[in-house]
């Protein structure tokens, strides 16, 4: 006899719990060179803040919102920033030291 085992698939918008959590998720997606991967984690902290709220608080209709994050979206940066003010984040540029 063989049990059947039932996995939940992985949200990651359950543990973004914590302003430091959400910045470190967002940090790690950027560097992915892959852009659909920071469009993702954003969906993942809206939906950890609540859809609704986000697309309301970033000028925008639900619908609008699952729109410019979709795999694939290509949003101006306009509304990429409309997005992280509503979210309460910002993006911030470093040096990168490479060595020779």
């Amino acid at each position: 006899m063989t049990k059947k085992i039932t996995v939940a698939r992985f949200d990651a918008s359950n543990y973004l719990d914590s302003e430091e959590m959400i910045a470190e998720y967002l940090a790690a997606a950027l560097e992915d060179s892959n852009p659909d991967a920071f469009l993702s984690a954003l969906g993942d902290v809206a939906k950890a803040r609540g859809m609704a709220k986000i697309a309301k608080d970033a000028g925008l209709s639900r619908e609008s919102l699952y729109k410019v994050l979709a795999p694939g979206a290509k949003p101006r940066y306009e509304t990429v920033r409309k997005l992280m003010d509503a979210m309460g984040v910002e993006i911030t540029a470093r040096a990168v030291v490479r060595l020779a």
